[in-house]
């Protein structure tokens, strides 16, 4: 008896994992009905870099954002989670002229010493003053207020030597 309830249980759940839902049931609209959906599938939208700002990665942990000509450099958070706590970060003056992979500044923890390179050919335009005084943001928010410098690019098709989020992500596993 209990073997056969177990095997009924099982045989319950297997279906509803696997049975297909529909993602509206009667849709008001007249246009064709939307596809079937399992049980636990996720689809998220994206769209190309030539209209939205996507996150790129280099091999060496820096990242870039763009718009237009103008690009944003951080350190992705596999970087400063390797790095621990950072105690001071050097970052280049404004009008330096950068070439792709240039050494432009350092960051230094309690457990190591970083060196930055640039992701991109450009010349910094504005660098992130709170890091002087506050080096420990780089921990806190790596990719919304700690970013380390903006500059304007001078070939923005090396962007496609970058790796994308998800080939990122893949990289550093």
């Amino acid at each position: 008896m209990a073997l056969r309830m177990a095997r009924s249980m099982l045989a319950a759940a297997r279906s509803l994992h696997a049975t297909p839902v529909l993602a509206v049931p009667n849709p008001p609209w007249p246009w064709p009905r939307p596809q079937l959906v399992r049980a636990g599938v996720v689809r998220a939208l994206r769209m190309g870099r030539t209209l939205l700002s996507e996150r790129t990665f280099t091999y060496k942990h820096e990242w870039i954002t763009t718009k237009t000509d103008t690009g944003t450099v951080g350190i992705s958070n596999f970087a400063q989670e390797s790095l621990g706590d950072v105690v001071y970060c050097s970052l280049p003056e404004v009008g330096t002229k950068l070439k792709k992979q240039d050494e432009f500044g350092a960051l230094e923890s309690v457990k190591a010493a970083s060196k930055l390179y640039s992701p991109l050919s450009g010349e910094v335009t504005e660098i992130n003053e709170a890091l002087a005084e506050i080096p420990g943001l780089v921990n806190k928010s790596c990719y919304e207020d700690s970013w380390l410098t903006k500059m304007t690019l001078s070939d923005p098709s090396e962007l496609d030597d970058l790796m994308s989020e998800e080939a990122y992500e893949k990289y550093v596993k």
